[in-house]
């Protein structure tokens, strides 16, 4: 049905029709029902249709995962998932007096949380890789794939900016430093974009400055520090063209984000420009009953603050009511309404609302480019902490293989992941595999006796987001305390320790107590305190969950194929207590001493990270025009082609607020052959009077300070 002129459409609408455009009540993935191979749409959903005279979002048709129950038995793959999208939209444009079809909205943290979805290594592992084309064009694939689905929307984290690790979330963020999350930020909705698929960028604002790392909690900060740390991403991604944003569950000075008009209106859609949706999160309009009476007063308050549309509340059941309490509200009604019409409109809904029955969609998960893409974005996020010389490996005698994640593929994931095909993946002992033969290989189990003549050891250490040994789940999907199986990270997985298991402790000990040399991966989704592992290893890798294809990657570097190039994102500190330690913190922090704690530095610092190839950097300038631009040679002194990563840090003049030590305002990931030297210039925009000192560094440390 084409509806050419959308404000008369408006206009046709009860107000029963209009509050069915701002709902997204149901969970998609209890919306239809698979029956002799075919897919019908469920009665509950046909009752929400029928209820409403219509839908207007429709979340997670095509999600996987054991929170939906969905997977490669009971989920939808091949060709049921587009038969599910047609029939979903039938139902809807065919049972309804105006025929408006819905919007379909699904999980894109870092990939497609689909079966037989791209997947990418978790946002905190892209940001170590400080290479946003590459995230561009795995963004791209994932928009493709979703497009090709039938999906809309692309709901994607990338707003949240990570101040405190204890915080299960961490691996959605992209980084502690808000430049370079902007970069990612930007990069990721103009990937989707290409694709021809709405981002919705989430979460809007200030969720990663939790109190004490307890997710939903009280953003504890003033307007300077929102502005500072945690806005630019949003402004990053508004000005590359997202067409949605969702808010956050937390609150800042004790107002909710979803009842804040000065968070959604003044500074979102006045400074900003935002002019597409305002996305609740879920079930969070129904916290707003902690500050209201009624759901109907409840709705009335996020309309009024500028939410669009709702997820999965009541809260939005009750717009109504809300307007027959206070008339005025149909007028912000409108204004929604009339914004989810458009959207669909631009979608290309009304002109084309169905899609072909065919499988393509899952086949582009699996093409050349996906693969090479997911990989290379694993090789390049890999950071490597320590190394005594013992890396690359080259051994003749028999290598120790043991730790959690030595072979399971979904400790490589992270959160937010659908049920995957394991032949489709690499574990860490794939990746060994790879690279030597098996009979050097001895996989031990931390309890028999380790045999003689072992060489070395290779221990797969770290965290897990993984749901698929058992999780309970809170009405939001998030995991509570209390599940079984092996999740210590990832949503609702808050800690008030970051230490690694004792099981993973003993299994260090132990062989460092008989002497034999010890490469150690954490893999991880968050910084863990990693002090004793480093002191008792002869090489220490990163891993921020790196993937499906990741094993491969940390094989292939750890044999060199592949020198190591990631940095840190985000700090790695000595103890709990010591925390914060992000690195652009306020000089003021440096008075903060602790008696019992003798370096005050953070064990591992944003940007740290080493590399096989020795880099040599020369003829260092700094130039004054239309801001700042910072020019070297790089000298590649080795016999290994490799890839360097250089940071532009600058330091402000006092201008009436105490200054930061300092701030990411450029970086550069370039390509070094063997033997060759490169020209790389990196340009910081700022008017070079607001700055004291300008920093070139590499992931080694400073290579040349100016001061002004």
């Amino acid at each position: 049905m084409n509806h050419p002129n959308i404000e008369n459409l408006l206009a046709d609408m009860t107000l029963k029709e209009k509050a069915g455009q701002l709902r997204q009540k149901l969970y998609g993935f209890s919306s239809y029902e698979i029956k002799d191979g075919k897919v019908i749409p469920a009665e509950s959903f046909k009752e929400d249709v029928n209820a409403y005279g219509g839908m207007g979002f429709l979340y997670g048709l095509f999600r996987s995962d054991p929170w939906s129950g969905k997977d490669h038995k009971s989920g939808l793959k091949g060709k049921l998932t587009p038969q599910a999208y047609n029939a979903i939209q039938h139902y809807v444009m065919e049972n309804t007096r105006l025929g408006i079809p819905v919007m379909v909205t699904c999980e894109a943290p870092h990939g497609n949380q689909m079966l037989d979805g791209f997947v990418m290594p978790v946002n905190l592992s892209v940001g170590a890789t400080f290479d946003p084309e590459l995230l561009r064009v795995g963004t791209k694939i994932a928009g493709s794939q979703l497009k090709a689905s039938g999906s809309q929307v692309a709901l994607m984290s990338m707003l949240d900016i990570l101040r405190d690790p204890r915080w299960g979330r961490s691996e959605e963020c992209y980084s502690e430093d808000p430049y370079l999350a902007s970069r990612m930020a930007e990069a990721a909705v103009m990937g989707m974009n290409s694709a021809g698929v709405m981002c919705c960028s989430k979460h809007f604002a200030a969720q990663g400055q939790t109190t004490g790392g307890v997710n939903a909690s009280a953003a504890s900060i003033g307007e300077r520090e929102l502005r500072e740390i945690h806005l630019p991403a949003a402004g990053a991604a508004v000005k590359a063209g997202c067409g949605a944003i969702m808010a956050a569950y937390n609150e800042i000075d004790g107002i909710p984000c979803h009842a804040n008009p000065f968070l959604l209106k003044d500074i979102l859609r006045g400074e900003m420009g935002f002019d597409g949706l305002v996305m609740a999160d879920g079930v969070a309009l129904d916290r707003l009953l902690d500050i209201c009476d009624t759901y109907a007063e409840a709705a009335a308050l996020a309309l009024k603050a500028g939410v669009d549309v709702g997820l999965w509340d009541k809260t939005f059941d009750y717009i109504e009511d809300a307007v027959k309490a206070e008339p005025e509200l149909e007028k912000l009604v409108d204004r929604a309404v009339l914004r989810v019409l458009r959207a669909k409109e631009k979608a290309g809904l009304f002109e084309k609302p169905f899609i072909e029955e065919n499988d393509k969609y899952a086949q582009i998960a699996y093409s050349g480019e996906a693969v090479d893409i997911s990989t290379r974005m694993a090789e390049e996020s890999v950071v490597l902490l320590e190394n005594d010389g013992i890396l690359p490996l080259k051994v003749t005698g028999k290598i120790l293989l043991a730790g959690p994640a030595l072979d399971d593929v979904y400790r490589m994931l992270g959160d937010y992941t659908p049920y995957m095909d394991r032949e489709k993946c690499a574990s860490i002992l794939d990746g060994i595999r790879d690279n030597i033969s098996e009979d050097k290989l001895f996989i031990w189990d931390g309890k028999s006796e380790v045999p003689e003549g072992v060489e070395l050891a290779i221990l797969a250490l770290g965290g897990s987001s993984s749901r698929f040994k058992g999780a309970n789940f809170d009405t939001n999907g998030a995991a509570l305390e209390g599940s079984d199986g092996d999740m210590e990270c990832g949503e609702g997985m808050d800690l008030a320790s970051l230490e690694l298991s004792e099981s993973q402790k003993k299994l260090v000990n132990a062989l460092a107590d008989k002497n034999i040399p010890i490469v150690s991966i954490v893999v991880a989704g968050r910084p863990y305190i990693v002090k004793e592992i480093k002191e008792k290893s002869n090489a220490l890798l990163y891993a921020f969950y790196p993937g499906p294809l990741g094993g491969r990657a940390i094989g292939d570097i750890i044999f060199g194929k592949v020198s190591p190039s990631g940095l840190l994102p985000v700090s790695l500190p000595r103890s709990v207590g010591q925390l914060p330690v992000y690195y652009n913190h306020r000089i003021s922090y440096e008075a903060m001493k602790y008696s019992d704690e003798p370096d005050q530095k953070p064990l591992y610092s944003f940007g740290y990270g080493l590399s096989y190839t020795d880099f040599e950097y020369s003829d260092v300038k700094v130039a004054r025009e239309d801001g700042l631009k910072v020019t070297c040679k790089v000298t590649n002194k080795r016999k290994m082609d490799a890839d360097d990563v250089l940071l532009l840090y600058v330091s402000r003049k006092p201008a009436g607020a105490v200054p930061r030590v300092k701030e990411l305002a450029g970086f550069a990931r370039v390509y070094v052959p063997a033997g060759k030297s490169i020209d790389v210039s990196i340009k910081c925009e700022e008017a070079s009077e607001k700055l004291k000192k300008v920093s070139l560094a590499c992931g080694r440390g400073t290579i040349e300070d100016f001061t002004f």
